[in-house]
């Protein structure tokens, strides 16, 4: 018998997290027969499916071996990943989302992709109703933060775009909210180190894509000193795994860590007032 009945995928490998984790969100992990070694969501899937690559590289033998029905990427960073397996004859899907829609859309394809349409959209609603909650909060802020986020530290590189949007429906203003239209993060790096100086964030939210957050090289900045979000100590990490995987965990404990950090700034700012 095929392994594609019905003209859904019966052996998919994700080569990122997302994907993973809203097929186990859904309880369609029984479709997955490959993942990323960068998957931490959830936990156990790297002990249950095979890892098959990193991040930018893949063992393409391990993925033929397995035998998949589809493989999905994201993004252009995985494009040699893709034209290796297309050249080899996989069938591959790749998103390319950056945006809070687009992860609401991409989550509704993949749905429909396996036959789970129903599923999924229960997934979806309940992270579109935690947007509209954080929106409503946000909007009924008296003080709002200005915020910067870093998601790298050498170069600087700002928010990507669904952060740059999370940051907003939690009431604050990303002061590099310029940045997140970039297709890639070349089109956000901060080369200098001034700007921000100049746009006075009183948050900082650090994301360092893999790499532990290190408070002690931001402070030994020159200049930084005369940020409000360093004089206060106002320093967070958001580990990548949370804010940076353009999938439900960004809108679920992604978006309830932000809430939390400017709910504290704007309680604290507003017993000095």
């Amino acid at each position: 018998m095929s392994r594609i009945q019905h003209g859904y995928p019966r052996r998919i490998i994700c080569l990122t997290e997302e994907t993973t984790e809203a097929l186990y969100a859904i309880g369609a992990d029984d479709l997955l027969v490959g993942v990323s070694g960068f998957t931490v969501r959830p936990r156990r899937a790297r002990k249950e499916k095979a890892t098959v690559s990193t991040y930018l590289d893949a063992n393409i033998e391990k993925i033929l071996e397995l035998k998949p029905d589809l493989v999905i990427a994201w993004s252009d960073l995985q494009a040699g990943i893709c034209a290796e397996l297309i050249r080899a004859g996989v069938e591959v899907l790749c998103f390319n989302h950056r945006s809070v829609a687009g992860i609401l859309s991409m989550l509704v394809r993949l749905g429909a992709l396996i036959g789970r349409g129903g599923d999924m959209q229960k997934l979806v609603d309940e992270l579109e109703l935690a947007c509209e909650r954080a929106s409503k909060r946000g909007a009924a802020r008296r003080l709002k933060p200005r915020v910067y986020f870093e998601e790298w530290y050498d170069p600087l590189i700002s928010g990507i775009c669904w952060v740059s949007e999370i940051i907003e429906l939690c009431g604050g203003h990303d002061v590099f909210a310029e940045n997140r239209h970039s297709q890639d993060a070349k089109g956000r790096i901060i080369a200098d180190h001034r700007r921000v100086i100049e746009r006075r964030p009183d948050i900082m939210l650090a994301s360092w894509c893999g790499k532990m957050f290190k408070p002690e090289r931001v402070l030994a900045r020159e200049g930084w000193e005369e940020i409000p979000a360093i004089q206060d100590r106002e320093m967070h990490e958001i580990h990548s795994s949370v804010i940076l995987q353009p999938g439900p965990a960004a809108l679920s404990e992604g978006l309830n860590q932000v809430l939390a950090i400017f709910d504290r700034w704007e309680a604290a700012a507003l017993k000095t007032i």
